[in-house]
């Protein structure tokens, strides 16, 4: 049971940060106004939003690329390699954890 706590990622811990994280592991990027519609239903404000994807960024979960479409900016949100690898590994131990495994 203790190895498998230790598979849970305190990143994951925040419900808004699970829903960023499962958001982007089934899309190939999503932008800021995307991930904000996805996550409708929290009530999340712009900076409550930018504060978590914050704090992926510099978990190296996610990449951020910043462009400009005509003279508007563009936020893509993209999952890493490495934040993909945990993410699945803490969904695989929350799965043991349900188990009783």
């Amino acid at each position: 049971m203790k190895e498998v706590l230790q598979n849970l990622d305190k990143a994951f811990e925040n419900n808004i940060r699970l829903a960023i994280m499962s958001a982007l592991m089934v899309n190939d990027y999503l932008d800021f106004n995307a991930l904000k519609d996805l996550l409708n239903p929290f009530n999340i404000t712009d900076g409550n939003l930018a504060s978590h994807i914050k704090h992926l960024e510099n978990a190296n979960y996610i990449r951020v690329e910043k462009s400009f479409v005509g003279r508007k900016p563009n936020t893509k949100y993209y999952a890493t390699t490495q934040g993909r690898q945990a993410f699945e590994q803490h969904l695989a131990a929350l799965e043991k954890l349900l188990k009783g495994i």
